[in-house]
């Protein structure tokens, strides 16, 4: 569908029905109105680049709310939450050098991330905004916080003089507290929806939080970032797997092949026979996709990828889907479709009356056809 004015509020709630099943039509439509606003008809006196920038907005803060908050229960979104923000250098770096600055060294970074967050959600004009078109969005208490804790994550994180806005919210927090002390820090309570006090103070006037050009590169950014460090991370953990099951070699002969090297150049290098690092790389690739990818690290394996099956449909096309469905069995499609409603592999072994080995086994077939599917692309 070729987005327009006319059809954007068509185009999210297809997708929003294709991509979010298990919420109800009820919810659907609530984080509809938070992602479009509650003034479509402003849509209409857009050009089309300035369509497209509000696009990418929207699919930002669509990608952030589905992987860290929707279906979370509230006090692990509210963790994500802390864990993201805190996992910026910048902001990390800066609040570190204030508390070893200060009197109290005990203080963690959440610690004042909490109590600065906090301030902005009772002073921000924009976040006061957000908090109340997320009320006027759902009465549901739940999505209220998730979809809270998603433009908290949103906002903070926009880019401001090259800088996160939070960095700027954190300067903005010493001054305070230099004017009038510590304030109450909320400890172990997560934020609350709705403040009792507003404070009136206007922080925006000398930021320029409207640069859609910024937001656009800064959230392209952020994306190349998350698939950066979660290859990262599956390296290091494939890594540890690797030298636990198959030694060093494994692990040297998987660093090198990242790095691009032929397998004679990685014999050169890890003075090796040709023919035992080809054996070598045929261990690897089973246990890379036969154990680790479908036993030990699915979830990570498959996002790093991006083929989870919830969030990208195992990377096929409709097309591809169809084929899929084709060539798996009986067993293997009930699994799929059970996986896609979100049980486990244990839980759908318990359901079916299977061992979870068998229910692993067939998971594997269909993984490993639904590779095929995507090499042949």
């Amino acid at each position: 569908m070729e987005l327009s004015a006319a059809n954007i509020a068509e185009y999210w709630r297809k997708r929003l029905a294709a991509e979010s099943p298990e919420n109800s039509d009820d919810a659907r439509n609530s984080i509809m109105l938070w992602l479009l606003g509650s003034d479509l008809t402003r849509f209409a006196g857009f050009t089309p680049k300035e369509l497209e920038i509000a696009q990418k907005a929207m699919e930002y803060r669509w990608r952030v709310l589905r992987q860290r908050y929707l279906g979370v229960g509230r006090e692990q979104a509210y963790r994500n939450l802390m864990v993201r923000l805190a996992s910026v250098t910048t902001i990390r770096n800066k609040i570190q050098t204030w508390v070893s600055l200060s009197r109290d060294r005990q203080r963690s970074v959440i610690d004042v991330l909490q109590e600065v967050i906090q301030e902005m959600l009772q002073s921000d004009s924009y976040m006061q905004q957000q908090m109340s078109l997320i009320a006027d969005a759902t009465g549901d208490k739940r999505l209220r916080d998730m979809l809270l804790f998603a433009s908290l994550e949103e906002y903070c994180l926009r880019p401001v003089r090259n800088q996160p806005l939070l960095t700027h919210r954190f300067v903005n927090y010493l001054r305070r507290i230099q004017r009038g002390g510590l304030t109450q820090i909320p400890g172990k309570d997560v934020i609350r929806l709705v403040s009792d006090e507003i404070l009136t103070e206007d922080t925006e006037s000398n930021l320029n939080l409207l640069d859609d050009e910024a937001i656009a590169q800064y959230q392209e950014a952020q994306k190349v970032e998350e698939q950066q460090l979660l290859r990262q991370e599956v390296q290091e953990k494939f890594e540890e797997y690797l030298l636990e099951k198959l030694g060093q070699t494994a692990v040297d002969w998987l660093r090198l092949y990242l790095d691009g090297k032929s397998q004679e150049e990685i014999a050169k290098k890890l003075n090796q026979p040709i023919k035992e690092l080809y054996r070598l790389r045929e261990k690897i690739s089973y246990h890379a996709v036969r154990v680790f990818a479908i036993k030990d690290k699915p979830e990570l394996v498959e996002n790093w990828l991006s083929t989870s099956l919830n969030e990208d449909g195992l990377g096929l096309t409709p097309k591809q889907w169809e084929q899929l469905r084709e060539k798996i069995s009986p067993l293997g499609r009930e699994i799929l479709d059970r996986r896609k409603g979100g049980d486990s592999l244990a839980g759908i072994g318990e359901k079916l009356e299977l061992k979870t080995y068998k229910v692993i086994g067939e998971w594997t077939k269909v993984y490993l056809v639904a590779q095929n599917l995507r090499a042949q692309n």
